[in-house]
């Protein structure tokens, strides 16, 4: 049996962003969300996620530690200056290593603050993930463990994804090497969370997708996806009318609408059926 998560990241990014991913919810074309407790459009995010009514999708977490401007305030080792978050690369490197106990402090400041601010919302949270996957680095995957055990969170994302086949297109020298990191980073994490009694779903794609996301790129992924339950992770999103106001938006570009025009795209919804995917939120498990 195949079963497929279609996972849209970023929800709360900015409201174009949202209304993209909202769009393909309608459409039965994205199964689950992740939302950035920090992000600008996070009550346009709730708005939308109320209008939604009985149409069954899973709402998670998306952690961030690396873009915007964190809900803590007086953070110091997370923190430019300024106040906001390192920015992906920045970030990257702080994590990388193991926490000394002030960053580990702050890790789960922050992280506790981005629970709360979803159960004052009344959210339940299905799964947890991270933005540019933070939630697996060395130094916040303690406190990512430890969050999902308190808050009975059942699910985790475990970024880990074979290398891509040649036949299905380049990917890039940066996105491979990327992706490998995140990959193998994924792997060291899947351990700690069976430990943990953490869920993670059989099979991961999407990292090598990164701005490749088309008919035919999900067409090819959907030839070689393997039996069991597979996260696939996008990035849909319709393109702000305004130039980019916050970090996040950044990412707002066209091919936030390539990917949706790809997931909408009829040759999709036949590649599904001829392969009998079936597309599923993540499964409610007794927590």
């Amino acid at each position: 049996m195949k079963r497929l998560i279609i996972n849209a990241d970023d929800l709360g990014a900015d409201e174009a962003r949202n209304a993209g991913i909202f769009e393909a919810i309608r459409e039965g074309m994205v199964t689950s969300v992740s939302l950035l407790a920090n992000g600008p459009a996070f009550k346009d995010a709730i708005r939308g996620i109320s209008s939604l009514g009985e149409k069954k999708v899973s709402i998670g977490i998306h952690l961030n530690l690396s873009e915007g401007m964190p809900l803590v305030s007086g953070l110091r080792r997370l923190t430019g200056r300024d106040g906001y978050f390192l920015g992906k690369a920045r970030a990257h490197e702080l994590l990388s290593g193991r926490p000394d106990s002030d960053l580990e402090r702050e890790i789960q400041q922050e992280f506790d603050a981005q629970v709360r601010v979803f159960k004052e919302a009344g959210l339940p949270i299905s799964h947890l993930d991270g933005h540019q996957h933070v939630h697996v680095f060395p130094a916040a995957v303690p406190a990512t463990v430890s969050l999902a055990r308190m808050h009975r969170i059942p699910w985790m994302r475990a970024p880990e994804e074979p290398d891509p086949d040649p036949g299905e297109g380049s990917a890039g020298i940066h996105l491979l090497r990327e992706g490998r990191i995140f990959s193998g980073l994924g792997k060291a994490a899947r351990p700690l969370l069976s430990e943990a009694g953490i869920r993670t779903t059989d099979n991961f794609r999407g990292l090598y997708l990164k701005d490749r996301v088309c008919l035919s790129s999900l067409v090819e992924c959907m030839k070689a996806l393997p039996q069991g339950l597979t996260e696939l992770m996008v990035h849909p999103g319709r393109i702000l009318p305004t130039s980019p106001s916050n970090p996040f938006s950044q990412f707002s570009t066209v091919y936030r609408e390539k990917e949706l025009e790809a997931l909408l795209d009829k040759g999709f919804r036949k590649a599904l059926a001829e392969r009998r995917v079936e597309l599923v939120p993540f499964p409610e498990l007794d927590r």
